[in-house]
């Protein structure tokens, strides 16, 4: 028999370069004009978004405290505005501070917000009736403007109904370029959300397996009915977590253990997660009720960031009130740390002149009477 070859020059390298890969984002073309006469867009992700949105605990908690924090204490306007828009019912039990917060949670989750404009005989607006933003077609011409509305009729045979650009009231979130739709903020998170939960649900898997750890029993018959008549009493005693009773040497149970150091600590990635989800959906977690400990200086720094983000919305929603309602209101913010930081502001400083002043000899008269 010949002998191998056991020569070291014959060593040779792999070529991992098709194996890892570098992480990279895909390339991406905004939703803007076609050359034809109309461009549509319907929004197909909504069922998607919707789902996310109501199955996950802390995109919901987030995207209510944007709604609920941009409404604020309500809005102020003068006497006629305010009649108004006071008179304002929506499905029949709205107010139009509760349908702006309904519109700004929907615009968080689909990117555009919609309600249709209902006015009297005078051109006084009457109501506001929000919009599924499913059933929802954005029609512009070549130049980009939008030119009607549609809503997709959900009876098949029923043709859609159209609605003039007046009729709508849009809210359009986060427009990039000449974009002709918003922007969700879920997309951006949603791996986010993936990995959290993936990783909660692997964990769950871990605890499930310490309590009902995986067994393995090695029977002494291999006869399908007896097989399938022991199988039914174990998994029967297992869920009623009673005792199970067998002959002496007629099965022998291996029981699959993890040692409790045997794997990754999931809390700390977990916990990182949920970090960085607040921070990619520009909600500090303080704002949601987190108990994480905090110095007080760095919760006012998150507050007021947070404030800024919500001020800035609320001059989106005002400028659109007034340019598609033509009402002029103003939303006020329910609790501003500003004017408090602010004023500690003098205090440090005064402080620190003030000790400046004790440190340094400058009463020429106690240095001459020290001097006699």
């Amino acid at each position: 028999m010949q002998l191998p070859e056991t020569n070291i020059t014959s060593a040779d390298y792999s070529d991992m370069t098709n194996v890892v890969k570098d992480y990279s984002v895909s390339a991406m073309n905004i939703d803007g004009v076609s050359d034809l006469e109309e461009t549509y867009y319907d929004n197909s992700n909504w069922s998607q978004y919707l789902g996310y949105y109501k199955t996950i605990p802390e995109l919901q908690i987030s995207i209510d405290a944007k709604a609920t924090w941009t409404v604020g204490k309500g809005f102020i306007a003068d006497d006629t505005t305010t009649m108004i828009l006071d008179t304002i019912r929506g499905w029949g039990k709205d107010t139009f501070n509760t349908i702006l917060e309904n519109m700004i949670r929907t615009y968080h989750i689909a990117g555009d917000a919609f309600a249709e404009i209902i006015k009297d005989e005078e051109g006084v607006l009457i109501n506001l009736k929000p919009l599924d933003p499913g059933s929802i077609r954005i029609v512009v011409n070549k130049q980009g403007k939008i030119k009607r509305y549609e809503q997709i009729s959900k009876i098949r045979g029923t043709k859609n109904k159209i609605f003039n650009t007046e009729d709508i009231f849009h809210l359009a979130r986060n427009r990039v370029a000449d974009e002709i739709h918003g922007v969700s903020i879920i997309k951006a998170v949603e791996n986010i959300i993936l990995m959290r939960n993936e990783a909660m649900s692997d964990f769950k898997r871990v605890l499930h397996r310490n309590i009902s750890p995986l067994i393995i029993w090695n029977l002494d018959t291999d006869d399908p009915a007896k097989v399938a008549e022991f199988k039914t009493k174990t998994d029967k005693a297992t869920s009623l977590g009673e005792n199970l009773y067998i002959p002496k040497g007629s099965v022998e149970p291996n029981i699959i253990s993890t040692a409790p150091n045997a794997t990754l600590n999931p809390l700390p990635w977990i916990e990182t997660l949920n970090s960085y989800f607040y921070q990619a959906v520009g909600v500090p977690d303080i704002i949601t009720g987190s108990s994480k400990v905090l110095t007080e200086a760095s919760a006012k720094i998150a507050y007021l960031a947070f404030q800024q983000t919500i001020e800035e919305e609320q001059l989106f929603i005002e400028e659109n009130v007034l340019s598609q309602l033509n009402l002029l209101i103003q939303l006020e913010f329910p609790a501003s740390l500003e004017n408090e930081m602010l004023s500690d502001k003098p205090k440090v400083e005064n402080r620190g002149i003030e000790q400046e002043q004790a440190s340094q000899p400058n009463d020429t008269t106690a240095e001459m009477e020290g001097r006699k």
